[in-house]
């Protein structure tokens, strides 16, 4: 039985690998400090004979027993509200984490698979952005702390892939949206999801023409694993072309939920980033793209909000 393991494991994203892997017939070991994830998000696997959970920092370090076949380190707190609370510990995990998931992966002959993300790009000054951009960063701004984490991480794992000759990826996430994302996640979609439900305002960060490009979570699981299973090294872009101000994802937001909540715009948020849309060519060789649509996506993610706040209706 091939056996992987997932840091990050309880957080939205990770405990969505842990389920897809378990359902392709693995062994699943994850470890999370729940200092951003939520054991609720794995709840549903207590009692799974091929699920093991570790409560644990991964930046103190970490072990696991018996043969691994890969390591997939998602660890580190991903929306702002998380890494502005948390900046040393963003910083932590992505250095040191990073650098005890790369030795786990070492000592156990395992593939290693880095989650790195879009806010590596910064602000851009290139629209769509391909992995071959470097980037527009401001390092000591208050994005820097999760910006700079991110692309230490990717400089560890590229280096010991050199050095130690490890089967590393590194996959590059575009806003990824779907059930189990913290409702005070502090995000887009959190936020504009639960007002529209509550009948409260939704507040947008200034004149709202900066741009996302958002995919559904299992395509973006899809995506990662494609990667691990066929990736060459090279760091490749996860996400849906097409971008959407985030004013226009307020209307469409409001409109899905049923809402008749008012819009407000609020004092813009430092180096937020204006434009956001990948080029997927390199995913695409590899023979994944994304297949969700984006009003399907959201009504899904919507009805879950909905059960999670329960919230029937508006009027409710």
């Amino acid at each position: 039985m091939v056996h992987v393991v997932i840091t990050g494991g309880a957080g939205f994203l990770g405990s969505h690998l842990c389920d897809a892997y378990l359902a392709r017939g693995a062994r699943v070991t994850a470890v999370d400090n729940l200092v951003t994830g939520s054991y609720d998000n794995i709840l549903h696997l207590e009692g799974n004979s091929a699920f093991e959970f570790i409560n644990r920092d991964v930046s103190d370090g970490f072990g696991v027993n018996g043969p691994v076949d890969a390591v997939l380190h998602f660890a580190s707190p991903a929306s702002p509200i998380g890494y502005l609370r948390l900046p040393i510990q963003t910083l932590k995990v992505g250095a040191m984490g990073t650098h005890n998931a790369l030795g786990l992966a070492r000592a156990k002959g395992a593939k290693f698979l880095v989650a790195s993300t879009s806010e590596i790009y910064g602000d851009p000054a290139v629209t769509p952005q391909p992995e071959e951009y470097w980037g527009n960063v401001n390092t000591i701004g208050p994005r820097g702390c999760y910006d700079e984490a991110k692309r230490f991480a990717e400089a560890m794992t590229v280096a010991y892939r050199k050095v130690h000759g490890l089967d590393t990826q590194i996959v590059r996430i575009f806003n990824t949206y779907g059930p189990r994302m913290a409702l005070d996640d502090g995000r887009a979609l959190p936020a504009f999801v639960c007002a529209a439900l509550r009948g409260e305002p939704l507040r947008v960060f200034g004149d709202g023409t900066q741009t996302r490009s958002f995919c559904y979570v299992d395509d973006t699981v899809r995506g990662i694993m494609t990667l691990l299973a066929k990736g060459d090294g090279s760091p490749v872009n996860v996400g849906s072309p097409g971008e959407m101000s985030i004013l226009e994802f307020a209307h469409l937001i409001r409109e899905l939920a049923g809402s008749e909540s008012e819009i407000i715009h609020e004092a813009a948020m430092q180096d937020d980033p204006q434009r956001r849309e990948p080029v997927i060519d390199r995913a695409r060789a590899l023979g994944w793209q994304p297949e969700v649509p984006l009003r399907e996506g959201l009504t899904r993610t919507i009805a879950w909000f909905r059960e999670k706040l329960g919230v029937a209706t508006v009027a409710d």
